[in-house]
């Protein structure tokens, strides 16, 4: 039997209705995910909805830190990291983007 250890960091729920707002759809979109202030790194986003996404990302990120996404043709989206499992993250954008134009 192979087992796989999973470094994970997420944030605790303040309430149940601060959970996801929105359903989020998949996608296979590259990327690029950038602290502020910072060069940042090639991603692939794999879900995505108004107010959040979840992406494949090699950076090194902490709960909480302020991110930028950058998707192609789109303007950046400023968004919060809310947890960290393995090689993804899962983040909440400061404020809902337009999914309007976006392959998915």
């Amino acid at each position: 039997m192979n087992f796989r250890m999973i470094k994970a960091r997420i944030e605790e729920a303040r309430d149940q209705s601060e959970r996801r707002r929105s359903n989020r759809m998949p996608v296979d979109i590259g990327a690029r995910v950038r602290e502020l202030g910072s060069e940042g790194f090639e991603a692939k986003v794999l879900n995505i909805s108004e107010t959040g996404f979840m992406a494949e990302a090699e950076g090194d990120f902490e709960v909480g830190t302020r991110i930028w996404l950058i998707l192609p043709g789109r303007e950046r989206a400023n968004a919060l990291v809310r947890w960290i499992a393995g090689g993804r993250i899962g983040a909440e954008f400061a404020e809902p983007i337009s999914l309007d134009g976006l392959n998915i």
